[in-house]
């Protein structure tokens, strides 16, 4: 059987899609070759004393682990010298990460979370990269705030990196969505999930049920709904990881629904936990091509537009008929 790897596959769509150009295959290239790096880490993490948080605090107000700051540094480090971006948005970093003067200076923005999940990492629970990619709105000159604070409709492409049994590429242009697996035998990435289709209902939710008494009543009402085996759902099961990619990852080929509300009792986090642009967006893109459907509780994700750089957004993010039911139930509190 033949094997596809993901340049050929990008160069063999190239026609098909006006993104998918000689840069952006370089682009995604320098990309697929840090995460190559990362995964390497993150498979001898236990032996290489890279394990634990560094002592230091995020712009997030998170502790910062090894393996994250390791994860941030490769990429940063490849991406800037890549002659393809212009400007650069971690997780993990406060402000634009401009390319530095001494390098080529490309049209394109890469938003990414170098290591999602890593809370995870000491335990040997899958994490991953997630990441997303913008043309830059201004013509020229050196990238501003206002060059990255794009909707998410405006993503050239999105996607993540799964450090786990295995090693994954999942990403989409905006022609479907398309999986790749690391053969560590030959250090490639391989066609091995083409034109992923998310089930249009599943049978299980993914959320921190510690949280119920943070949330309100109509967010308590989907969750209580989830699981009644009376209704439209069914009597779903909780699976509940604690990664975010992981958890987005089997709700992908199982169905079902993430869901990560507002925290109410939160003052520092009234919106909940996660990133609009390094989390929610690429992950929402990524839902939609593959059939299903993410919104923050009232709006469809990939529509909103962000504010600043860590903007934080609910989330309810599966299989279309599901986020729809809970849609439904939302409503029925405004």
């Amino acid at each position: 059987m033949r094997q596809v790897t993901v340049t050929e596959h990008l160069l063999v769509h190239q026609k098909e899609s006006p993104m998918a150009t000689g840069r952006f295959t370089r682009l995604l290239n320098e990309l697929i070759l840090a995460a190559k790096i990362i995964s390497r880490e993150v498979n001898k993490a236990g032996l290489v004393n890279a394990l634990g948080a560094t002592g230091d605090v995020n712009v997030q107000g998170e502790q910062v682990q090894r393996l994250d700051e390791f994860a941030n540094k490769v990429l940063i480090h490849r991406m800037e010298r890549a002659g393809i971006l212009c400007a650069m948005v971690s997780e993990e970093n406060a402000d634009v990460i401009p390319i530095p003067s001494q390098f080529a200076i490309g049209d394109y923005i890469l938003v990414f979370d170098p290591l999602d999940g890593s809370s995870n990492i000491d335990v040997n629970v899958s994490i991953g990269t997630i990441f997303s990619i913008y043309r830059r709105r201004s013509g020229g000159g050196d990238p501003c705030v206002e060059d990255v604070l794009q909707r998410g409709t405006e993503q050239v492409a999105a996607g993540y990196f799964l450090y786990g049994s295995s090693t994954m590429l999942v990403y989409t242009t905006g022609r479907g969505v398309h999986g790749f697996t690391l053969d560590p035998s030959v250090g490639e990435f391989l066609l091995s999930h083409p034109d992923i289709e998310i089930p249009r209902m599943g049978k299980v939710y993914s959320v921190n049920e510690a949280y119920w008494p943070h949330w309100d009543e109509q967010t308590r009402a989907v969750v209580t709904a989830l699981k009644d085996p009376d209704n439209a759902f069914g009597g779903a099961s909780l699976r509940y990881i604690g990664s975010l990619v992981a958890d987005f990852h089997r709700t992908l080929f199982y169905g079902g629904m993430f869901l990560y509300p507002k925290d109410y009792r939160n003052p520092k986090k009234p919106k909940g936990k996660l990133r609009l642009l390094c989390e929610a967006a690429p992950l929402a893109m990524v839902v939609e091509q593959a059939g299903g459907m993410a919104t923050d509780g009232v709006r469809r994700i990939l529509d909103i537009e962000p504010e600043e750089l860590h903007d934080r957004v609910p989330l309810f993010i599966g299989s279309k008929r599901n986020v729809v039911l809970a849609q439904q139930i939302l409503d029925q509190g405004t």
